[in-house]
């Protein structure tokens, strides 16, 4: 279940009268996308169907069987979802956009380089370059959607280069599981050595290859890396 401090009115208006729930806003957008990725009951604040939540009038059985054809709770939560629309208040659309704005910046930051100096571009550069080309964030569409949008927009501004690059650690075996820990889902090969050093060879975006460095380093500070052809 969801904080009611979190949550939003999500709304649908038929047959002349108002139907709402009470959704966190993320969650309604991950499940539009995938169906089986959030669980209809866990993106509710409340259990109930409501003509007014912000009276806490209840819409009559009868209203809800003839609007949705039954009662029963999950039937018109995904009715709602599907043909209502979210209703935001100027400050909780504010806050989602700013933050879904953070998450675009630094999902292309972490991802894309300069062609010519093989970095990764700051933060702030792209955020800039954005706000030049008045680049419109919309709280209700996935961040993967508007990374693709930006990338569009920001390319005729500033290169962008999306390559990946191979990175092979030597690590000493008292700091494995750490640095394990932290690169676990990028390892493309591992072995332990006859001297105890575990080494793995790692694949990531370029933009993240510093980054990456540095928190192994902190992890292990005897780490010895090699960025591979």
């Amino acid at each position: 279940m969801v904080s009611l401090d979190d949550a939003v009115l999500a709304r649908l208006e038929k047959g002349g009268s108002r139907y709402e729930i009470l959704v966190d806003p993320d969650m309604v957008q991950e499940w539009k996308q995938n169906n089986e990725s959030v669980k209809l009951l866990d993106l509710l604040a409340t259990e109930q169907i409501w003509s007014d939540a912000s009276s806490g009038d209840r819409p009559t059985s009868e209203a809800l069987i003839n609007i949705f054809g039954s009662t029963d709770l999950m039937v018109c939560v995904k009715k709602i979802l599907l043909e209502g629309s979210i209703q935001l208040t100027t400050i909780q659309r504010k806050k989602i956009v700013e933050d879904k704005k953070k998450k675009i910046i630094n999902e292309i930051a972490s991802t894309a380089t300069d062609p010519k100096t093989k970095l990764p571009h700051p933060a702030s550069r792209i955020e800039i370059a954005l706000d030049e080309a008045r680049f419109s964030v919309d709280p209700f569409l996935s961040i993967e959607r508007q990374v693709q949008d930006a990338i569009k927009i920001l390319k005729p501004l500033i290169p962008l280069q999306f390559i990946t690059v191979k990175l092979a650690f030597r690590i000493a075996g008292k700091d494995y599981g750490g640095v394990n820990q932290l690169l676990r889902n990028s390892i493309k090969k591992e072995e332990w050595l006859s001297d105890g050093t575990w080494v793995c060879v790692i694949e990531v975006p370029g933009g993240m290859k510093n980054e990456i460095i540095s928190r192994v380093s902190q992890r292990s500070s005897d780490a010895d890396v090699k960025e591979l052809d």
